[in-house]
């Protein structure tokens, strides 16, 4: 069987495997921990060493170090650890608690999406689909980023300025990503 390099010359993990991991953590500490048998608190916090030994009963061995480089070189960081225990900044689509206050956002965010989905946005706005919030965020390169994932990105300027003079909720993550429960198409500038 294939063994995966995980270190480069230099002692750090290879480029490959930080995705792997980044992407496996994302998966379990997101979307379906009880996939691997760990529970998420209700902020979703696990501690570090349950998921660890979660991670090699399920075959994906991943050492504290290996998982301390992937919170700390994710680009995007997606993760916290705190004391002994990790949890995802964002993107949950089980049911946590991130205990995040509300604050007031910037003038104008943005949200990164493909021109697939414009008309279903110009009739109900952003919607959170299968997360808890809608994603925006702080700056127009991230959310072209964003929107690559998906295939060519269209960059909606939302006015979060006037939605939260108009009594909406913002929250923001410790990565910086700004959170909401919907955006109405009023507040979105679909041409530029």
């Amino acid at each position: 069987m294939h063994q995966e390099t995980r270190r480069g010359h230099s002692g750090e993990m290879d480029e490959r495997r930080t995705v792997k991991v980044s992407k496996y953590l994302s998966k379990h500490l997101r979307h379906e921990p009880g996939r691997i048998g760990i529970s998420l608190d209700a902020q979703g916090w696990v501690p570090v060493e349950e998921l660890l030994r979660a991670c090699a009963r399920h075959g994906f061995a991943l050492t504290r170090d290996e998982l301390d480089h992937v919170v700390a070189a994710n680009d995007k960081q997606r993760f916290t650890v705190e004391g002994d225990r990790i949890r995802a900044n964002q993107g949950h689509s089980v049911t946590v608690d991130l205990g995040l206050p509300t604050a007031e956002p910037p003038a104008y965010l943005y949200h990164g999406t493909v021109a697939e989905a414009l008309e279903t946005i110009r009739t109900e706005g952003l919607r959170p689909m299968n997360r808890h919030h809608v994603h925006l965020s702080p700056d127009r390169g991230t959310a072209v980023r964003v929107g690559a994932r998906r295939g060519a990105p269209v960059v909606l300027p939302v006015d979060s300025g006037a939605m939260h003079r108009a009594g909406h909720s913002f929250h923001v993550t410790a990565n910086g990503v700004w959170l909401t429960d919907h955006v109405p198409p009023l507040y979105l500038r679909l041409r530029e």
